[in-house]
């Protein structure tokens, strides 16, 4: 989800940070679409937050009064005859797609993957790093990991595993709307008429088993949202880890891990639940902290 409606409930440096990138999610598919040839499944969507009573009503209230002093519309409407909040605003995209769409933008411009390959640690100086077949070395490296981020330098901001449990039907193409959501359930359709619903928060590590209970209380939220899934059994189930960060996040330039030399390591991770929505901003940040970098070494040279 592209939704800070309902991440984002005051000013922040973090809430600037996920409206702006929101905002320039639109030009980001049309340039990534020319760039690949792939199309990518974004589209505006809104999202509806639903109250299940009078005091949530009150809350979600209150939560748009202070969202509107930074810039996130919203505007009260119904959910099947219950209170509820739309916020305008809120998109969607397939990350699957924006992944392919990235790889393939990638090769077309000459960038040598190697896939499939586990990274094993960074050099202190960012000019090699060690993978399970061997040793590469260039002019620096850019972590951005993830969860594991953290293991890959020594003294790096810490990153922890938050394990989410999501789950999907098959469904009637544009069948659901705008995205729906009430706490931390939601629901999003893909243009494909998949219908996914999350998402559970669990401290597990990196425990990759399927928590039955876990799917079971998403398929139960997600019914009570939206009656029209029944008791209907999801065809998928998975999981993934959000990258938590002790202190504030998410980290985005230099990095300084113990014995770190230079100006040549540098991170991008961090992001928790919004990686997918900050991904345009993190991305426009570090190609001008870059920049800057060479801006002042070619300056001392």
């Amino acid at each position: 989800m592209l939704a800070p409606g309902g991440e984002i409930e005051a000013e922040s440096p973090l809430a600037e940070f996920s409206l702006s990138s929101l905002r320039a999610w639109p030009a980001f598919v049309d340039e990534l679409e020319r760039e690949s040839g792939v199309s990518i499944d974004f589209r505006r969507s809104g999202a509806v937050e639903v109250a299940y009573d009078d005091a949530e009503a009150a809350v979600l209230h209150s939560k748009a009064e202070r969202q509107a002093g930074i810039g996130i519309r919203s505007e009260p409407t119904t959910h099947l005859g219950q209170a509820a909040r739309f916020y305008p605003d809120d998109a969607l995209v397939d990350p699957r797609t924006v992944t392919a769409a990235l790889l393939e933008a990638c090769r077309r411009r000459g960038v040598v993957l190697a896939e499939h390959e586990a990274v094993l640690a960074v050099s202190p100086d960012g000019k090699s790093v060690e993978t399970a077949e061997g040793r590469y070395e260039d002019a620096g490296v850019l972590i951005a990991a993830g969860a594991w981020s953290s293991g890959l330098l020594r003294g790096a901001p810490r990153t922890m595993p938050v394990r989410g449990h999501l789950i999907s039907w098959v469904r009637k193409p544009g069948e659901l709307g705008p995205i729906l959501r009430h706490g931390h359930t939601y629901l999003l359709q893909r243009r494909s008429g998949v219908l996914i619903a999350g998402a559970s928060t669990e401290q597990v590590g990196f425990d990759r088993a399927i928590d039955e209970a876990a799917v079971e209380e998403i398929r139960a939220n997600a019914a009570r949202l939206w009656p029209a899934l029944g008791h209907d059994a999801p065809v998928e189930r998975w999981n993934g880890f959000r990258p938590a960060i002790e202190g504030d996040g998410p980290v985005i330039g230099r990095l300084s891990g113990d014995g770190a030399s230079g100006d040549s390591v540098w991170g991008a991770f961090g992001h928790y639940r919004n990686g997918i929505l900050m991904a345009p901003e993190t991305a426009s940040r570090i190609l001008s902290m870059l920049d800057a970098a060479d801006s002042v070494r070619s300056t001392r040279q």
